[in-house]
């Protein structure tokens, strides 16, 4: 019958809806998916490299004191970076934050690579750290403003997959480059890779993702509130990094300190009822604290617990964690198909349930008759988990947030990751020591040579954190928004 029947109602005789979208490589988002996720490979050739290299150049800096400050410096400044990218981006739109981070990390890596001074080499890992802050939330406002809601699962596995390689070469090539040329070429030769995201991403992000949601609104001043919260969560990490690193009564002040400033800094950044798990986005972002936080609490410990307990070199140590980098990509390309999107809240309560069995299966390496092959395949399944889990707390936080709020909620989702981070590694780093563990930075890295450890210490650190990955189990039930309506980050 033709459409133009009188006695057809009219909604039937309107047309069909329009196809679904093309792929991330399609025409429409091949340039900007290429340019996007290379700025990913950027920052995670820079993760897993410069770790490496960092050993070296502190004893050629003479400055191992301060060697736990070149991970800190980097982690606090990425703090205010973050929040002050959230508010940049929703106002502004994510163009600027993005070429300033990627010029940030760049000029970073060369004041690092060329230090003199260990003070230097502190000072170019925190100019580093604004920048990836600065990049990261953005990036999520990118997604948010030009792929559409069915396609930005899969941008998320494409984030994930482009650590796969790097977790992989870097270390290698980290390493041969600074015992054949010297330490300084690992931090002078990553910038090179600023070229493809810069040639590629800036022009598609201006085309695509640039200037405020509304143009025809009145422009919005920045929150200064937000801004001076931020810099008090950056301070305050900073200081309960610092108390970490020295078990003596004095280093209560600094943390008495640090938590002062945090706690109340925290509780304006954060979604109101994050810390109750209230249904919706608070629990989405601390769902993606106590995952990141237990994980990355974990996962610093193994190759150190390898090397001193199993005598590993601290090679072989890093790469018993190679797979992961290909479990976590399976992961988030699991939870990017369409037909997952119906199981999605499942997933993620099973993919915290493996991390947490990863967790606590970690310390069996330290009997003697258990192969140490058994570490990697179980930590591979953790990182199978985190992949269902991290990848679909982005996606989520990007379907409950308003285009204007994407920004700041995507720095809340990145600041609930980084300070669990921080306050994670500092009590596991703390209870460490106490049962004799010996000095324990938050570095991801582990010089050779280190003395023997008592294995009690490990098992005080894995057990909690197994704990910690359980928690969030139970959050990822919650993630659904309540009848009322989703709560939106102050």
């Amino acid at each position: 019958m033709s459409a133009l029947d009188p006695h057809i109602p009219e909604k039937t005789a309107q047309a069909a809806p329009p196809p679904p979208p093309r792929g991330i490589l399609g025409p429409a988002y091949r340039t900007l998916s290429i340019g996007i996720i290379s700025v990913v490979l950027l920052i995670a050739f820079e993760a897993t490299a410069v770790g490496t290299a960092m050993p070296v150049a502190a004893r050629e800096l003479e400055g191992m004191g301060l060697y736990a400050f070149a991970f800190s410096a980097y982690f606090t400044t990425s703090l205010f970076g973050m929040v002050l990218s959230g508010q940049w981006a929703d106002r502004q739109g994510p163009l600027r934050p993005v070429a300033l981070g990627i010029g940030s990390f760049a000029a970073g890596l060369v004041l690092s690579g060329t230090a003199g001074a260990m003070w230097v080499f502190v000072l170019g890992r925190a100019v580093q750290g604004f920048g990836g802050g600065l990049v990261i939330v953005a990036l999520y406002v990118v997604v948010s403003r030009a792929y559409d809601e069915r396609l930005r699962p899969a941008i998320m596995a494409a984030f994930a997959a482009s650590w796969v390689v790097p977790s992989i070469v870097g270390p290698l090539a980290s390493g041969t480059v600074t015992e054949h040329l010297g330490w300084r070429w690992v931090f002078l030769g990553i910038p090179v890779l600023v070229v493809v995201p810069l040639v590629l991403a800036l022009p598609a992000i201006r085309r695509t993702a640039s200037g405020p949601v509304d143009p025809s609104a009145p422009p919005v001043a920045l929150d200064r509130r937000r801004i001076r919260l931020a810099l008090a969560v950056s301070a305050g990490a900073g200081l309960l990094q610092y108390a970490a690193q020295d078990l003596r009564w004095l280093s209560l002040v600094p943390a008495v300190a640090g938590a002062s400033l945090l706690v109340p800094a925290v509780r304006g950044l954060l979604p109101r009822g994050t810390y109750r798990a209230r249904r919706g986005l608070p629990s989405v972002v601390l769902l993606r604290g106590v995952a990141a936080g237990a994980f990355v609490g974990a996962e610093s410990f193994i190759p150190l617990m390898l090397v001193t307990q199993r005598g590993l070199s601290p090679t072989l140590a890093g790469f018993s964690l190679a797979l992961g980098g290909v479990t976590w990509a399976a992961g988030s390309w699991v939870q990017s198909k369409g037909r997952m999107a119906p199981y999605r809240e499942r997933l993620m309560v099973g993919g915290m349930v493996l991390v947490a069995l990863a967790i606590a299966a970690a310390p069996a390496v330290l009997i003697e008759s258990v192969p140490v092959w058994t570490l990697a395949v179980a930590w591979g399944s953790g990182c199978l988990g985190m992949g269902l889990v991290i990848g679909s707390t982005s996606v989520l936080l990007l379907k409950l947030s308003a285009p204007e709020e994407a920004g700041s909620n995507s720095a809340s989702l990145q600041i609930s990751d980084a300070l669990a981070n921080v306050v994670l590694l500092a009590g596991g780093g703390a209870a460490f020591a106490a049962l004799g563990g010996g000095a324990v930075g938050a570095a991801h890295a582990v010089t050779a040579g280190g003395s023997a450890s008592h294995p009690g210490a490990f098992v005080v650190v894995f057990l909690p954190m197994a704990c910690v990955a359980l928690v969030g189990a139970w959050v990822a039930t919650r993630l659904d928004p309540a009848p009322a309506g989703t709560v939106a980050a102050e």
